[in-house]
């Protein structure tokens, strides 16, 4: 896990960052904080009921990514905020289950697992699952604001809910669905790329 130190530095955000992160929170309502506190209480519940140990630093990180995206793009265009926050809280809490098998900590939870026979494939078969969610993570970055957005949005949700999301995406973008499809099936490709070598690095 991270030092104390170390936490309060990736807590650390510029003035302008964190006001963008409060505006973008508030989605054109001035809450006066209080959308901020919502969610950052929120992300506090989702990294409990996952049983993580340093529930407040998880959270403050992941308002704190999102902060630094706002900061750097100017725009996240997934709505509601609240979805966005949720899907970093996933990567953060990915690397927290890294981090905590790297150092060795995990308490009761790790010596339960040794007593079960599968146990050693189950926590490789994790572990891989986890290196390509951070390799994705990382590579999802790496993508400019608009294509990050649009293949988040398109790869989203299942059955009837996902044709119109994409329906919606393309009349938004005012492109046909053929198109759309194109768009992010290439974005797709070099996502993918992206991520083998990622992992190829590691």
């Amino acid at each position: 896990m991270a030092s104390g130190q170390q936490l309060q530095e990736e807590r650390a955000l510029s003035p302008t960052a964190f006001t963008r992160l409060l505006a973008w929170l508030d989605d054109g309502n001035d809450s006066e904080g209080e959308t901020y506190l919502e969610m950052r209480r929120r992300l506090v519940a989702y990294f409990d009921r996952r049983n993580r140990l340093a529930v407040d630093e998880l959270a403050d990180e992941t308002l704190n990514r999102v902060a630094r995206t706002l900061e750097t793009d100017g725009v996240i265009a997934t709505t509601p905020p609240a979805r966005y926050c949720y899907v970093v809280a996933r990567f953060v809490l990915l690397e927290d289950i890294r981090r905590e098998r790297v150092t060795g900590r995990g308490g009761e939870r790790d010596l339960a697992a040794l007593g079960d026979p599968n146990s050693l494939a189950a926590v490789e078969s994790t572990a891989l699952r986890e290196e390509r969610f951070q390799c994705l993570d990382r590579c999802l970055q790496e993508l400019r604001p608009d294509q990050r957005e649009l293949v988040i949005e398109y790869y989203r949700d299942s059955g009837r809910q996902k044709i119109e999301r994409r329906q919606a995406l393309a009349r938004q973008l005012g492109i046909t669905m053929n198109a759309l499809a194109i768009r992010a099936s290439r974005i797709r490709a070099a996502l993918e790329a992206c991520v083998t070598a990622c992992r190829g690095e590691r």
